[in-house]
């Protein structure tokens, strides 16, 4: 007989009572063999009895955020391949069953579900600011970390068992998602990308995600994870920033010093060749968190090597 994957269909959710039956009926509908999981994460609107009803396996997170429900789910569940998608209706269930065989058949790590407008459908669904929020952090890890994933932001993806039980999940909360491209895109785990539909939230449904406080938090994960994993890059345009500002503070003075052969503004010279130091220490910082970031990332591809792929057989 020939062996079927195990596929598990993960929602988190926070107060989507109104949409969290749908997603179920339609996940259940595209793939009738998976076990689907809806995580509450302290929802006060019945969520959970909601989803029991609906059929899906109940389980709870409470400490607050996704990024919190997206660690106890990859730690908990046992899987070939992973199916996340949020719990408000927002994203179409038809393309999954394309994107779990494109990952199997390819054995890609992760296929993301990339919102586009051809296949969009609704002018109110992506809203303005998430459109622009979403161009400039994604164009900043295409340049941290390579071109291969354009929405980097897509809550619906599909993993493999390598990706989940490999992924260090320090995010609570919308920066998860962050996290997972930055994580495939920094070990240069095969991933791909698929249009998928993208439509409003149901009427009385709120969208969890903020603007302005979010998107920052999500700039400061990616500022973070830039630091951390290309440390180099990082600390030597800190540097040359800073020595930027060095020569700008200290051009005149040069220039008075070979003209009358006097220092008048000592406190701002003293600055300057202060700022080229630390400077200096900076690229120099750089080098060395370099060599740190290769021995973590070659002991990620090693933990990453341990767990086997999944693949068709008899």
């Amino acid at each position: 007989m020939p062996i079927e994957p195990r596929i598990a269909v993960l929602i988190p959710c926070h107060n989507e009572a109104l949409s969290v039956a749908l997603v179920v009926a339609d996940f259940r509908a595209c793939l009738p063999t998976a076990r689907i999981y809806v995580y509450d994460n302290n929802s006060t609107d019945g969520t959970a009895a909601v989803a029991a009803a609906a059929g899906a396996i109940v389980r709870r997170e409470t400490l607050p955020g996704k990024g919190s429900v997206v660690r106890r789910m990859f730690a908990d569940i046992e899987a070939d391949a992973y199916v996340m998608v949020d719990g408000d209706n927002t994203y179409d269930a038809a393309g999954c069953a394309d994107m779990v065989r494109l990952l199997l058949d390819e054995q890609l790590d992760m296929v993301n579900g990339r919102r586009t407008e051809a296949v969009n459908g609704a002018a109110g669904a992506y809203r303005r600011g998430h459109r622009t929020g979403n161009v400039i952090l994604s164009g900043m890890v295409r340049l941290a970390f390579g071109s291969r994933i354009d929405d980097i932001l897509s809550g619906y993806r599909v993993f493999s068992r390598r990706f989940v039980k490999t992924f260090p999940a320090h995010a609570a909360g919308f920066e998860t998602e962050t996290e997972f491209t930055i994580h495939a895109l920094d070990l240069l785990m095969p991933v791909a990308e698929l249009p998928v539909g993208y439509r409003e939230r149901a009427s009385g449904s709120v969208s969890k995600l903020r603007t302005y406080s979010d998107g920052l938090r999500i700039l400061r994960t990616i500022i973070l994870l830039i630091k951390e994993e290309r440390p180099l890059p990082f600390f030597t345009a800190a540097g040359a920033v800073l020595l930027l500002i060095a020569i700008v503070l200290g051009t005149p003075i040069v220039a008075t010093y070979f003209l009358t052969g006097l220092v008048p503004r000592l406190p701002t010279a003293l600055l300057a060749v202060g700022i080229v130091v630390v400077a200096a220490l900076a690229v120099a910082c750089g080098l060395i968190l370099d060599s740190v970031a290769r021995a973590r990332r070659e002991s990620k591809r090693f933990a990453y090597l341990a767990i086997p792929r999944w693949e068709a057989g008899e």
